[in-house]
C-alpha cells in the first residue's frame, strides 16, 4: 500500500513537473517568436537609431511611438541576446507582428533601410545642406563645414570656392546614418562616374575642363528656364568667350551682389566689383554660381554652332529668348521686351 502511494506521488510530481516544464517552456516560445510588434495601420514603418545612441535611447525610441506590445518581454530578451552591446545607428524597417527575436536580430545586424535623397539644381552649398540634413543623421552645420574644408576637397582635386562643381545633382540612396565627411566623399564618387571618357573628350574637344563646362553651365542654367534653349545659350557664351568678349551675362551680378530676386539689372548693379561680375571682367568667374543640373552640363558639352552674340527676353514674356547675331539687332529686341514690361507693369 505504501509502495503504490509513494508510486503515484512519483507518478504526479513528474506530471506537474513535466507541466510545469511545458508551460515554461511555452511561455520562453511566446516571449522569443510570437508577435511582438505593432505599427500603426498595419503598415511598416521606420525607426531611426542616431550615432552613439544608448540602449535605454532605443528603447525610448520604441516605446514612444507604441511599437512594443509587451516591454517586459523584449528587454529580457534583448539582456539575453546582448543587444546592449551591439547598438547600430541607422534606420530600420519594422514590420508589424514582427516578433522580438525577428526584431532585435535586425537591430544588431545593422542591416538599414537606404534613405533616397534627391538632389536637384540649387544655388549654394548652404542651400543643399539645408535640404540633405532633412534626409541624413548629419546636420546642415557639419554639411557645410564638411564642403568648406579645404583639407578634405585638397584631396578630392577642388576647394571651397569650386566645390559646387563635385555635385552632380540625381537621385541617391544613402544610408541614414551618413556622417558630412562621408557624404562629401560620396559625391565625390558620383563625380568621377558622371565624368566619364566620353564628356571628358567633349570638353577636350571645347577647350574646356570639367570645372569651366560646369561653371558656364550654372550660368545656363540660371539665363533660361527652357532646357530647349540651353544647347544655343551655352553657344553664344562661347561665341563670345572665342572672341574675347565679356560674357555680361546678368545671373553672374545677381549672385555677385547675393540676390537672385533681382527682375531688372540697373547700371549700378552692374558696377558692382566682383570676380564674379561678368559684366566688369572677362572670361567665367571663379567656380559656379549654382549647381546645375547634368542635362545643361550636357547641353554646354553639346552646344549649337551658331553666329549669334545676343540673345534677350522675348517681348511676348513667354519665357523664351530672341537671338542676334549684331548689337544692333539686339538693341530693337532689348527695347521691345523693356516695353512690353512697362505695358506690364502699367496694367497693374
Amino acid at each position: 500500500m505504501k509502495k503504490g502511494f509513494l508510486y503515484k506521488l512519483l507518478i504526479s510530481f513528474t506530471g506537474l513537473v513535466i507541466v510545469f516544464l511545458f508551460f515554461t517552456l511555452f511561455r520562453t516560445y511566446r516571449r522569443i517568436y510570437y508577435p511582438n510588434v505593432i505599427t500603426r495601420k498595419s503598415t511598416d514603418e521606420y525607426i531611426y537609431i542616431r550615432t552613439g545612441a544608448s540602449f535605454e535611447e532605443v528603447m525610448d525610441s520604441l516605446y514612444k511611438n507604441n511599437y512594443i506590445i509587451d516591454k517586459g518581454s523584449f528587454e529580457w530578451l534583448a539582456e539575453k541576446k546582448n543587444y546592449k552591446h551591439n547598438i547600430h545607428p541607422g534606420r530600420y524597417r519594422i514590420r508589424n507582428n514582427m516578433s522580438n527575436n525577428d526584431l532585435i536580430n535586425l537591430l544588431r545586424s545593422g542591416k538599414q533601410e537606404p534613405v533616397k535623397v534627391i538632389i536637384n539644381k540649387t544655388r549654394s552649398i548652404e542651400e543643399l545642406a539645408g535640404k540633405i540634413s532633412r534626409k541624413i543623421e548629419a546636420d546642415s552645420l557639419s554639411l557645410v563645414k564638411a564642403f568648406r574644408n579645404n583639407d578634405l576637397l585638397e584631396l578630392l582635386g577642388f576647394n571651397s570656392q569650386t566645390v559646387a562643381a563635385m555635385i552632380i545633382p540625381n537621385t541617391y540612396k544613402f544610408f541614414w546614418n551618413t556622417s558630412a565627411e562621408q557624404f562629401v566623399r560620396r559625391m565625390h564618387k558620383e563625380y568621377l562616374v558622371f565624368w566619364n571618357k566620353e564628356r571628358l573628350e567633349k570638353a577636350q574637344q571645347i577647350g574646356f575642363t570639367p570645372l569651366e563646362v560646369t561653371i558656364l553651365a550654372s550660368i545656363v542654367s540660371e539665363e533660361t528656364m527652357k532646357p530647349s534653349e540651353d544647347p544655343v545659350v551655352a553657344g553664344v557664351y562661347i561665341n563670345r568667350l572665342k572672341k574675347g568678349m565679356k560674357l555680361q551675362a546678368d545671373p553672374t551680378v545677381k549672385y555677385a551682389i547675393g540676390d537672385f530676386s533681382l527682375k531688372r539689372i540697373f547700371q549700378k548693379h552692374l558696377q558692382y566689383d566682383s570676380p564674379y561680375n561678368t559684366y566688369l571682367y572677362k572670361g567665367l568667374p571663379p567656380s559656379p554660381i549654382c549647381i546645375p543640373e547634368p542635362s545643361t552640363i550636357d547641353a554646354v558639352l553639346n552646344y549649337q554652332k551658331h553666329d549669334y552674340l545676343y540673345f534677350c527676353a522675348k517681348d511676348d514674356l513667354s519665357g523664351y529668348h530672341v537671338f542676334a547675331k549684331t548689337l544692333k539687332q539686339h538693341n530693337k529686341n532689348a527695347r521691345a521686351y523693356q516695353q512690353a514690361l512697362n505695358r506690364q507693369q502699367a496694367a497693374k
